[in-house]
């Protein structure tokens, strides 16, 4: 994750005010000194800092926090709630044309990933939305960017309107928007050019393609990587064009994180998406609130359940509830739900979401070898369909068969019986159980 080296020292320093049964005006200093410090480090915009830290103080030092019942608990809603507002309080939606299609512009440095966004935004706009972009090539200059986009609307199966490198890029534009039109396309995403850097020609032609198309968004795409320099690019063509929001590329790389905190604050334009893999559905909707949770390790649920809604169909989750409350609940299922959440993105991205989960014994830095599902995998489907269906049938030699089947043990796969068995149990419990009371946490069987 992005936030890795900040998270884990305002971790560190929110657990320390946590437990406290007073807080003194010494101990919030403190507190925000360390926050401070670990925002600097993190790359984030000193005047940001300097704002940020300035409302902290004011608010943990008021009132509300020093006279609660649980004022170090306080005191980390107040850091949370203004670490959210600093990336813009609340999701910034895609605004919507009043008769379609949707226009937007995609504009950026070259390098930042934009021709990849591109395709990762027609990709979720058709998968979450149910809708049918036209993908536009309009980058003239660089012969690779027109074929690489091309190349992604392959592997999504998307149309893509090109007109080769001898055209102008408004005509371009103007003419995809009139087949998006006749096609009944209800977005229209153009790839614009991008340059090493900001320079007057490079601004004269984005501007002359927002006045030929009028977009109703227009996205700059900026690298997390680059740090400060991505607030500065943002600055910049916010100022010459106007733009209506940002997305960040390579958020999951390994960065400080100080872009996604200063972006909003320099430039008033929200976050609209984040960038988190190479794949063409690593793209997600940016949440702030959800961002400040995971910074401060309390995991974020919209984000989860974003990931579960796109990626899980919900007749199949109500026949797995049934299954579940029954016990009858099969290696069959077990090996679809794997499917499902391998889908939903790394094992450890997603434990991150889960809130609680970076406190929980055994999983506090935990490094979730995914290497273990495939020989969960090879177990599963070197049984027959009779044993998949009732692992009663086990006895030594079909274990034996399975594990020679599987490259395994038979003590994996003895293992893997047990703990599906204890699985199965815990699952009817927690079907089973009034709402309100808690359960024991479930352990999945990973070897």
């Amino acid at each position: 994750m992005a936030f890795e080296g900040l998270a884990d020292r305002l971790q560190r320093t929110m657990k320390k005010i946590t437990g406290k049964g007073k807080v003194s005006e010494q101990d919030v200093k403190e507190m925000t000194r360390e926050v401070r410090l670990a925002l600097l480090e993190a790359d984030v915009n000193f005047k940001v800092v300097k704002d940020l830290i300035k409302r902290i103080k004011e608010r943990a030092i008021g009132q509300e926090v020093m006279e609660s019942l649980t004022p170090g608990q306080q005191v980390i809603k107040v850091v949370k709630e203004e670490l959210s507002e600093l990336m813009g309080g609340e999701q910034s939606k895609i605004a919507v044309a009043d008769r379609p299609p949707t226009v937007i512009m995609m504009a950026g440095l070259q390098g930042a990933g934009k021709t990849t966004t591109s395709g990762k935004l027609a990709n979720h706009l058709r998968k979450k939305h149910n809708r049918s972009p036209l993908l536009v090539a309009a980058d003239v200059y660089r012969p690779a960017a027109i074929d690489q986009l091309e190349t992604v609307g392959e592997q999504l199966g998307m149309p893509v309107f090109s007109k080769g490198t001898d055209a102008n890029p408004v005509d371009i534009a103007q003419e995809a928007l009139e087949k998006a039109k006749e096609e009944h396309n209800d977005y229209v995403i153009i790839d614009t050019a991008g340059r090493l850097h900001v320079d007057e020609n490079l601004m004269d032609e984005l501007d002359q393609i927002k006045a030929a198309v009028k977009p109703d968004e227009v996205f700059l795409v900026v690298d997390a990587m680059t740090g400060q320099d991505a607030v500065n690019v943002a600055e910049s063509f916010n100022d010459q064009l106007e733009i209506s929001g940002v997305v960040l590329t390579k958020l999951d790389g390994d960065t400080r994180g100080g872009a996604a905190l200063s972006i909003k604050a320099v430039t008033d334009k929200p976050i609209k998406f984040a960038g988190m893999g190479e794949k063409l559905d690593q793209l997600e909707p940016f949440h702030p609130e959800g961002m400040a949770s995971r910074i401060l390790g309390m995991g974020d649920v919209l984000s989860l359940i974003e990931k579960a809604e796109t990626n899980v169909n919900e007749k199949q989750a109500k026949e797995l509830e049934e299954k579940m409350r029954t016990m009858s609940f099969t290696f069959d299922d077990f090996l679809e739900q794997m499917g499902q959440v391998k889908q939903m993105g790394p094992l450890e991205d997603l434990m991150n979401m889960i809130p609680g989960a970076n406190k929980m014994k055994g999983l506090k830095n935990a490094q979730i070898d995914e290497k273990q599902l495939v020989y969960i995998e090879a177990i599963i489907q070197s049984m027959t369909k009779d044993e998949r269906q009732d692992p009663s049938l086990m006895n030594a030699s079909r274990k034996k068969r399975i594990a020679k089947g599987s490259g395994t043990s038979v003590s994996q796969v003895n293992r893997l019986l047990k703990q599906f068995n204890e699985m199965k149990k815990m699952m009817k419990q927690m079907t089973n159980m009034p709402k309100g009371k808690k359960g024991k946490g479930m352990n999945l069987p990973f070897m």
